[in-house]
């Protein structure tokens, strides 16, 4: 089989596709992975898979509907060179307007991998009612001829039933995220050093930075000796980013660290004593909850979509109500009450990402569907997957 996978960042590709890359690589299949820019170290590696890499040029976060109609073209120019048996994509446009060129090209094969709906689905944007339809009607035409469309959380399948985007009759598979590699991110044990409270994220607001950081002033009226880490890069074009000025007065008040981009998050999060992701951002299923998972770090995040999907509340982390800086700060109290507790949350932690979301059975999944499409025509695929949604 020829795989072509359509995405919106060249960096993902390794980061959070690799291991399904070397995967279908290792199969016996031909792969061509796409990006709208272009990383030699990312290019690098994926040569070294075997896989060829193909720019696919993208206004990743404008609006602007002649550049969309640029990148359709792009995407039209690539299906109809390659002729492939089956794409994958994830992320908004490649999701989108991929869809709209295998439509056009009248191939068959697209696979919708819906890491997350995002913004425009998130309560932050329930008054852009006109926006939310707008990009459904896309969505809606991008996956209308889709062989499967993954998704990370039966949140997200029921949210795209209501907005019109998916009907009863596509075939709709729920999977473990992106899955974790439990070999790569090894469990660590948890540092006998002042408790260190650690969030990944991308500093926007419906991501829960400022709630992180109220809830850090409150533990550290308790906990003085407490550290709050916040590890992640600036997103200066979305709506909901946040300032320079307010982090230089977060970091500067003593409330917050804030740790550059990584590559490697793992040395943070073997610093760390648990993991706090506050978001309420319409997320799938954050790769980074896996992480700490798999590293053995118990998890505080929000009772919303996707990010509740791996936490059982008192057996691995804790849930708390989105935009509560107080419930927050509740729960990180709560972390500090008994050490042997946590110590045996981080051993569940570490259990539920070897069971549940091992990176392995993530990819079997699939596979298994892929070639199922490639071998069956559109009304064998509904019969065979049908059990699956």
């Amino acid at each position: 089989m020829k795989i072509v996978m359509l995405s919106s960042l060249s960096y993902s590709l390794i980061n959070f596709r690799g291991a399904l890359l070397r995967s279908l690589v290792e199969q016996g299949n031909e792969v061509v992975a796409c990006a709208p820019d272009f990383d030699p170290v990312i290019v690098s590696a994926l040569d070294r898979m075997g896989i060829r890499f193909r720019l696919t040029p993208m206004a990743r976060a404008g609006t602007n509907p002649f550049r969309d109609i640029e990148t359709l073209a792009h995407y039209l120019r690539l299906l109809r060179q390659e002729r492939p048996d089956a794409v994958i994509a994830y992320t908004q446009k490649p999701i989108i307007y991929g869809g709209l060129a295998m439509r056009l090209l009248r191939l068959r094969g697209f696979h919708a991998l819906m890491s997350g709906l995002g913004y425009v689905y998130s309560p932050e944007a329930d008054h852009r009612w006109l926006l939310r339809r707008f990009v459904s009607r896309l969505y809606r035409a991008g996956v209308a001829r889709a062989a499967a469309i993954f998704v990370f959380n039966g949140d997200d399948r029921r949210m795209m039933m209501d907005n019109g985007i998916i009907g009863y009759d596509h075939h709709v598979i729920q999977i473990g995220g992106s899955g974790i590699d439990t070999a790569h991110f090894s469990e660590c044990p948890l540092p006998r050093t002042p408790p260190v409270f650690l969030m990944i994220a991308r500093l926007m607001r419906d991501k829960g930075v400022p709630e992180f950081v109220e809830a850090a002033r409150i533990v550290k009226a308790h906990h003085p000796q407490a550290r709050f880490q916040l590890l992640g890069r600036m997103e200066t074009e979305t709506p909901t980013g946040c300032k320079k000025d307010e982090l230089a007065e977060w970091v500067a008040s003593g409330l917050i660290e804030h740790l550059p981009e990584t590559r490697d998050v793992r040395p943070d999060l073997a610093k760390a004593h648990v993991f706090v992701l506050p978001s309420f951002y319409r997320e799938g299923l954050p790769r980074t909850l896996l992480e700490a998972l798999a590293m053995g770090r118990p998890v505080i995040t929000t009772d919303t979509p996707g990010c509740r999907e791996p936490v059982e509340p008192g057996v691995n982390g804790w849930l708390v109500r989105p935009r509560d800086s107080q419930a927050l700060a509740n729960a990180m109290l709560d972390a500090l009450q008994d050490r042997a507790r946590l110590v045996q949350m981080a051993s569940n932690a570490r259990r539920t990402a070897v069971e549940r979301y091992d990176v392995e059975k993530v990819n079997a999944q699939v596979v298994e569907c892929l070639h199922l499409s490639a071998r069956l025509p559109r009304a064998g695929v509904r019969q065979a997957l049908s059990g699956t949604r």
